[in-house]
């Protein structure tokens, strides 16, 4: 697996543009939105993230789809973290912190509860017994 620092120089073109003119850069114009508009579009983006990986289960043609979305996802959450002071080595570390650790002992260390353990349904004290 080879890396690069494809991340970073992506941190540093967020920065460059940050204070850029709203009219002329898509950056610019979220930082001047502010944060609530930030997170409505990474809102936005892991909502068709989920629907792309959807389609790529039930077919492998719909993985470029995937690929697209997940870049975009990556980009607007960049946009999010240098809004807090943050960039991708902040994340990058947390991944290798993680590293050689299971799942369920990261969230034992965290107090979180695994993914597989089903949340309650709000919704089944509502429907009538089978």
């Amino acid at each position: 697996m080879s890396a690069d620092d494809t991340l970073g120089r992506l941190a540093d073109v967020i920065a460059a543009r940050r204070g850029a003119d709203p009219d002329r850069s898509y950056v610019a114009r979220l930082f001047s939105r502010g944060e609530d508009a930030m997170l409505k579009k990474v809102g936005e983006e892991a909502t068709e993230f989920v629907m792309a990986a959807k389609d790529a289960a039930r077919d492998a043609a719909a993985a470029p789809r995937l690929v697209a979305e997940t870049a975009d996802l990556w980009f607007h959450t960049l946009i999010v973290l240098a809004a807090h002071g943050l960039g991708p080595d902040a994340v990058l570390a947390e991944l290798r912190r993680r590293e050689g650790l299971s799942g369920l002992e990261e969230f034992a260390r965290r107090g979180a509860a695994p993914a597989t353990q089903a949340a309650p349904d709000p919704e089944a004290r509502e429907r009538p017994p089978r």
